[in-house]
């Protein structure tokens, strides 16, 4: 495109892609009893814009955000004006990440995630208080998400799943689906996925939320019940088929595929805008 052309797109790349401000927090948790580190990304405007409540979106392992650059792609979606300001939260794992992450109704066949119910209790009755009393946020449901990577988005479902009423978004990034509660059968490889379950087995569903889920064709080589497609693509197709099930129309959720991704942050910084733009611009508008 010859810029010349176009004085608007010469406008965007000339002005300043100011940064949002991030403060780096440490917050003590009861539920816990650990210390739990955070990055809080907020927007340019935050100071000036007093009056304004903004929305919210948390997400597990925010220790791989820096990875992605995650305050660059803010800096040029927020100067761009494709994405509405808003505060996002990294919430930095611990060295009890798979005991903490997990699916809350249960561990897998491992033990591991029996400390997800407490994990859960965290995020909903110690972070989230303390973030609205220090920030301004929105209360409206459609306004808060919460994302993570891997295993983090397995439990950022299993949060979001459970809690409908608070996050009206959830995003998984190359999920940890396949999380079980027993070994592989050679004869259903593909049975007792906890969260497929618990999605299926789910009564009573909130049908405003939103979905969108993430894989790269390189997450990983494992291919459990030989179809040609890895499991973790397979896992992640099955979860929106059970959300299909539970009456769950296409527009709620979205599935991004990227051709050679991996499984690692590089993959998901590529992939982070696609989320913001579904998280948080009305869907006329993406």
């Amino acid at each position: 495109m010859k810029f010349w052309k176009n004085p608007a797109s010469l406008l965007n790349l000339l002005r300043p892609k100011t940064p949002p401000t991030v403060q780096t927090l440490t917050f003590q948790s009861f539920a816990l009893n650990r210390d739990v580190q955070l990055d809080v990304y907020l927007p340019p405007d935050y100071d000036a814009e007093t009056r304004h409540v903004y929305p919210l979106v948390l997400f597990n392992d925010g220790q791989d955000l820096p990875r992605m650059d995650f305050q660059g792609i803010l800096a040029e979606q927020f100067s761009s004006k494709k994405l509405p300001p808003f505060i996002a939260v990294g919430i930095y794992t611990s060295n009890e990440r798979q005991r903490e992450y997990g699916t809350a109704r249960q561990p897998d066949y491992k033990g591991r995630g029996d400390k997800a119910g407490t994990y859960t209790a965290f995020i909903i009755a110690e972070l989230l208080p303390f973030l609205y009393r220090h920030y301004r946020l929105s209360d409206l449901s459609e306004d808060r998400a919460i994302a993570g990577f891997s295993l983090g988005g397995l439990s950022a479902f299993d949060i979001g799943w459970a809690n409908p009423q608070i996050f009206g978004t959830i995003g998984v990034f190359s999920g940890a689906l396949w999380w079980r509660w027993s070994h592989v059968k050679p004869e259903d490889p593909d049975a007792d996925r906890i969260m497929h379950h618990i999605v299926q087995q789910t009564q009573v569903v909130d049908k405003n939320q939103y979905f969108w889920f993430q894989c790269g064709t390189l997450d990983e080589a494992d291919d459990r019940n030989n179809n040609g497609v890895i499991d973790s693509i397979d896992d992640t197709l099955d979860l929106m088929k059970a959300l299909r099930h539970k009456g769950f129309h296409e527009e709620s959720m979205r599935y991004l595929e990227i051709e050679d991704g991996h499984h690692d942050p590089e993959t998901w910084g590529k992939a982070m805008p696609d989320f913001l733009g579904w998280a948080f611009v009305d869907e006329g508008d993406y």
